[in-house]
């Protein structure tokens, strides 16, 4: 390994920028608002607050520590601590490799739709017409605009994992521009990321208050906020709550990827990174709150819509079928008229009961969607509805993508910043080798862009991080207080900071963050067990919509490759350091044997 002429970030503010920039990304506008909605609404801030400053706070912290004090990437940094932990670095870089190689497909299906975005009509607004030009495409009007456009137009997605197609040319060409644009950022390493992140840091935060200002004057969107601060407290009785929140925590932060290792490391020695962790932290688990404002005033302006459609739909059936003149029933008075009607004419309602649709608001905002479709289907489906759809689809979208560049740049550099650590590699230039590395992640990124890719896209998103990043943070977390040791790891601080760190700093390290940490992996391994043969949601074009189908064998054999392929690197390392260390002393050995004979 090589430490010297070690670049630096320009700046403190650099750096802060790099990791709130890195820890702001997709999850923040997509999983902590669907878990808002599940757990309880305003309650579940409760939780999630507690384990901020139980679990999230002191491991931000203790991986900026390592990164400052080593100054070195992930497997140079806990080779130095330990020979035999070099492996739990290697683990990180795969894990972030695993990450870089379907992240990215995220940002190309954002160009995808901010290049749509373009146009008089947005096309997910509407159901194209079908070859012969009768009508809508069949499958379209089964499903919905923005769903036939997301599954359809934009993935081209085959019926299950099983059957393979082509490449989707626009997706691709959508997944070389993300990777172009991502090896741009990193072309020349921290000089060249640490001017990006002032635009990538910063801009999605006035997309968001743009679209915050927009969304709270939509109609029906105080019903979404309403729904979002009003607290369910029996959800705090619950283990999944604070189970859910704590995993948040810990993946929103991107812990143990060895990201926030590598950023540290180009730190000056001195700089107060004990600030900058709460600072960071704190801007992430605001910014979180911030977008669950704005989606859920986006939900509440959906649900409102799709309700009073409803609304609208029982009201001309009810004039319709009991001749009833136009003004005399709206939508406010649709449910006393229903019930007038119900004990007027009991055997015609009675005829007409199967054809009444169930209108509820409160069950459209108990709707739940994360992940892709939160971004692509419902967001769009709002969208569709604003005035001015084309102005701000073409926000979002730049947001969004602005968001996925921000985290790509911390993901790439995971990667990157170890491996040049080492002498072999430290002899290229910054140009060639980063190249090659996003040349790799982009030629292996090209089977998500393939008929079957979303299905793919799924195993590594649910199963390619999970399990490996709490293994690896649990062992960091056990190495820096009982290998290394929490005394040695005080005076690193104290010789850094003048200061040794406080009870809170050594309490959360030594004893609530690995209990927290246990409790995490034993949960998630009673889950994978309990849950089964794992599923999929598989698009069934003859309905509409997606079901669940189970992985085959080979997916299932897949899944569990992701899931011990980056753990095993932490024993394996381990024994390779070992029969080195091994074959070094027998070759000790025999050199004082010779020189004993010879003497």
């Amino acid at each position: 390994m090589i430490k010297d002429a070690r670049p630096n970030w320009d700046n403190p503010m650099q750096f802060v920028l790099a990791c709130v920039s890195y820890a702001v990304g997709l999850g923040n506008v997509w999983r902590f608002p669907y878990l808002c909605q599940m757990h309880g609404g305003g309650g579940f801030l409760i939780p999630y607050l507690i384990m901020l400053f139980l679990e999230g706070v002191p491991l931000f912290y203790m991986e900026l520590a390592i990164g400052q004090k080593m100054r070195l990437g992930s497997i140079g940094a806990w080779t130095a601590i330990s020979p035999y932990l070099g492996g739990l670095g290697l683990a990180s870089v795969v894990t972030s490799l695993y990450l870089c190689l379907y992240y990215n497909i995220i940002n190309a299906w954002s160009f995808w739709y901010l290049f749509h975005s373009f146009q008089s009509v947005l096309p997910w607004s509407v159901c194209p017409i079908n070859s012969n030009r009768t009508g809508p495409i069949e499958e379209c009007e089964r499903a919905t605009p923005t769903q036939y456009f997301f599954f359809r137009e934009t993935l081209n997605i085959s019926p299950t994992i099983e059957e393979h197609g082509g490449i989707h040319m626009g997706q691709a060409l959508c997944l070389v521009l993300a990777w172009v644009i991502t090896y741009m950022f990193v072309i020349r390493g921290v000089k060249s990321t640490g001017k990006v992140v002032y635009f990538t840091a910063t801009f999605p935060y006035l997309v968001l208050f743009i679209y915050l200002i927009r969304g709270i004057t939509l109609h029906g969107a105080i019903n979404g906020v309403k729904y979002m601060f009003t607290p369910k407290m029996e959800h705090l009785a619950n283990p999944t709550t604070w189970i859910n929140a704590a995993t948040q925590i810990f993946f929103s932060l991107g812990l143990g990827f060895g990201s926030l290792i590598a950023f540290a490391s180009y730190n000056q020695y001195n700089n107060n990174f004990e600030r900058q962790a709460i600072v960071v932290a704190l801007i992430n688990s605001g910014t979180s709150i911030f977008a669950s404002i704005v989606t859920f005033s986006i939900y509440g302006f959906k649900a409102t819509i799709n309700y009073e459609n409803c609304l609208e739909r029982t009201r001309v059936l009810l004039m319709n079928t009991f001749s009833l003149s136009e003004d005399s029933i709206s939508i406010d008075n649709v449910f006393e008229w229903i019930e007038r009607l119900n004990l007027t004419y009991p055997q015609e309602f009675i005829e007409l009961a199967s054809k009444l649709e169930p209108c509820d608001l409160e069950s459209e905002l108990n709707t739940a969607v994360e992940g892709t479709g939160l971004a692509f289907i419902v967001y769009s489906e709002a969208i569709k509805n604003m005035p001015v759809s084309q102005m701000w689809s073409v926000l979002y979208f730049a947001m969004l993508l602005l968001l996925g560049m921000g985290s790509m740049v911390g993901n790439i550099t995971a990667i990157i910043t170890p491996l040049r650590d080492f002498k072999v590699v430290s002899r290229m230039s910054n140009e060639l080798f980063n190249g090659i590395v996003c040349l790799f992640c982009l030629l292996l990124g090209l089977g998500f862009t393939t008929t079957s890719g979303n299905y793919w896209f799924t195993i590594f998103n649910d199963y390619g991080a999970t399990f490996s990043l709490l293994f690896i943070v649990l062992l960091e977390v056990i190495t820096v207080s009982y290998i290394y040791g929490i005394r040695r790891f005080e005076k690193d601080i104290e010789d850094m900071l003048g200061h040794r760190p406080s009870w809170y700093w050594k309490i959360m390290l030594a004893g609530t963050s690995p209990i927290l940490l246990i409790l995490l992996f034993i949960f998630y391994i009673y889950n994978y067990i309990k849950g089964g043969t794992p599923t999929y949601q598989a698009w069934d074009k003859e309905m509409g919509k997606s079901v669940v189908m189970e992985y085959p064998v080979f997916g299932q054999v897949f899944i569990g490759l992701l899931l011990v392929s980056s753990v095993s690197c932490v024993p394996l390392a381990a024994l390779y350091a070992f029969c080195k260390k091994r074959k070094h002393r027998n070759q000790d050995k025999r050199q004082r044997t010779v020189s004993t004979v010879s003497a």
